[in-house]
């Protein structure tokens, strides 16, 4: 809790909180007295809880403090799981994906569709999504973008993907901080990648939702993908996700090339026109 507040506070300017500036500011971001003021509370205990002396505030101190940094839903609901106790879970359950969940995906050989674990391990995945992913060494979402040279490439707005990725990981590690797959993962990507490691000390957090992804794979170019992720019920740490393409689209051609790839080993790939 104490280094997301410091991460969050560090983030904001007087200008976002509508506070006015003066001089030249030896701290970054707000000063701790400012967002103190801002959430109504004396600066003395807004310090305690920044230095992690107060480890247990009150729903109304969390809520006011939320409020001071601006702080959207998402990150709010952060915080309040990062002052409750966490509820551990077991790393080894997050693997099993459910029978019924595997033949859905298996049910939409037009689409993309993976499951998730809370270290973006792609549990399982359609052949449509392995098609897509093919160029990758490893099955995990934050290698493919931190640490597979194939990234680069594969993400066409990688600095998105990076960020992206970072705050998805900070939101699963939110859940549960004591999880040792994530920590491990975590501390593998903070050596191997400084960009990794200067996204994790901002504390962002962002559940992925819905959105487009701006894509290019090996063999069929550029793809225009829409992507929908759900929690699955059974299971709430997973997350199924689900890629789309605009009919009758170049993306939809892409993907129904890759779809059926041993029936076609022999016809060349139609290339979605390269971005400039």
């Amino acid at each position: 809790m104490a280094e997301f507040l410091r991460a969050r506070r560090e983030a904001l300017t007087p200008q976002d909180a509508g506070l006015p500036e003066y001089g030249r500011r030896r701290v970054k971001g707000l000063r701790r007295e400012e967002v103190a003021m801002l959430a109504g509370m004396s600066g003395d205990y807004y310090v305690r809880l920044e230095q992690g002396r107060e480890s247990n505030p009150s729903p109304r101190v969390v809520e006011a403090v939320a409020r001071a940094l601006g702080l959207d839903e998402e990150a709010t609901e952060h915080l309040r799981r990062l002052v409750r106790p966490a509820s551990r879970r077991r790393d080894d359950a997050e693997d099993r994906v459910s029978p019924q969940l595997l033949r859905l995906m298996d049910g939409w050989p037009a689409s993309p569709a993976f499951v998730l674990g809370p270290a973006l391990d792609i549990l399982a995945a359609n052949a449509l999504a392995t098609a897509l992913h093919e160029g990758f060494a490893s099955g995990n979402l934050a290698r493919m973008v931190f640490t597979d040279p194939a990234g680069r490439t594969f993400y066409r707005d990688w600095e998105r993907a990076a960020r992206s990725c970072v705050a998805e990981l900070r939101a699963a590690h939110g859940h549960d901080p004591e999880s040792a797959r994530v920590n491990r993962l975590v501390d593998e990507l903070s050596s191997a990648s400084p960009v990794f490691a200067g996204l994790w000390a901002r504390h962002e957090v962002r559940s992925k939702t819905q959105g487009v992804k701006h894509l290019r794979h090996p063999r069929v170019g550029d793809l225009a993908v829409q992507f929908s992720s759900f929690t699955v019920n059974g299971a709430p740490h997973q997350q199924f996700v689900v890629y789309q393409a605009e009919p009758a689209s170049a993306t939809a051609a892409a993907f129904e090339w890759l779809r059926p790839p041993a029936a076609r080993e022999t016809e060349r790939p139609p290339r979605a026109r390269q971005a400039t």
